[in-house]
């Protein structure tokens, strides 16, 4: 089993750290996607445009990429025995952070896609900068792996 790991691992990598871009494109470009839906107007057109936008960016881009990435990164730890690293446990902490970010962004979605409001356009600018941070404490963790 090793020695097909071996020969896999390279590529095993290079798929999860594209399915990790893929998905953090997604996380940076959905909450845009949402500051320019709350400019339009309700009801109008070009909000019918963006919740479809929004739709298909979440179903083609984001949902199977965060998946891949985990079944992915899930196989590379068992396989590399990285679960008593306390530096992978930390960036195991922010994938999960950034999976339940993404699973805030889809129901935000929906809230937009029926008409609610209840964020300001300011705030979403804000929150848009949460995967960058997160991207940043994970490349950290793991190129660097400040905790041994």
């Amino acid at each position: 089993m090793m020695d097909w790991f071996l020969l896999a691992y390279p590529w095993l990598k290079a798929a999860h750290l594209i399915f990790v871009i893929f998905w953090m494109a997604g996380l940076f470009m959905l909450p845009r996607f949402f500051v320019y839906h709350q400019e339009a107007a309700e009801g109008s057109a070009e909000a019918r445009a963006w919740v479809e936008r929004e739709d298909k960016l979440a179903t083609i881009i984001m949902n199977p990429s965060m998946l891949i990435v985990w079944i992915l990164g899930l196989a590379l730890a068992y396989f590399l025995n990285f679960w008593a690293q306390p530096w992978f446990i930390a960036k195991l902490v922010a994938v999960i952070g950034l999976s339940g970010y993404q699973g805030w962004l889809m129901a935000y979605r929906k809230k937009l896609a029926s008409g609610e409001r209840p964020i300001s356009g300011k705030r979403l600018r804000m929150i848009n900068e949460v995967p960058g941070i997160a991207v940043a404490v994970i490349v950290i963790l793991v190129i660097i792996r400040p905790f041994g």
